[in-house]
C-alpha cells in the first residue's frame, strides 16, 4: 500500500484454521443515490490474506464503499458484503476480517 495516496485495504484471517485465508476474491463498490454500485476495485487475497490496494491506484473519496467478500460456495458463510463509510478521504482504510465456521467478525483496523 502506498504511504502517499491513501487507500482501501483489506486482510482475511481464518481462525478456525489459525492461518490467513488466501485466494478470497474482493470486489470493492461505490454505491451511487440512483440505486446503482459500480465496481471501483477488485483483488484476490495474497498468501497473507492481504489485499493493499483495492482500488488499485485511483483515488479515495469519501463516502460509502461496500466490499463483497466471495468466501466459500461450500461453507455456510457463502459469501459477505460490508458497507463502509470514509469521512477522511487524506488517510487510509484497513478493514480486516476474521472467518470462523459459522460466523465473522469485522472491525477498522489501523
Amino acid at each position: 500500500m502506498s504511504q502517499d495516496r491513501p487507500t482501501i485495504s483489506t486482510h482475511v484471517l481464518d481462525t478456525a484454521a489459525g492461518a490467513p485465508r488466501a485466494g478470497v476474491i474482493v470486489r470493492l463498490r461505490r454505491p451511487a443515490g440512483d440505486g446503482s454500485a459500480p465496481i471501483v476495485g477488485e483483488g484476490v487475497t495474497d498468501g497473507d490474506g492481504r489485499i493493499r490496494d483495492l482500488l488499485g491506484g485511483g483515488m479515495l473519496e469519501t463516502g460509502t464503499y461496500r466490499l463483497e467478500f466471495a468466501l466459500d460456495p461450500a461453507a455456510f458463510l457463502v459469501g459477505l458484503a460490508l458497507e463502509i463509510r470514509v469521512d477522511d478521504a487524506a488517510r487510509s482504510y484497513h478493514v480486516p476480517l476474521l472467518l470462523a465456521p459459522f460466523g465473522v467478525t469485522a472491525y477498522r483496523g489501523s
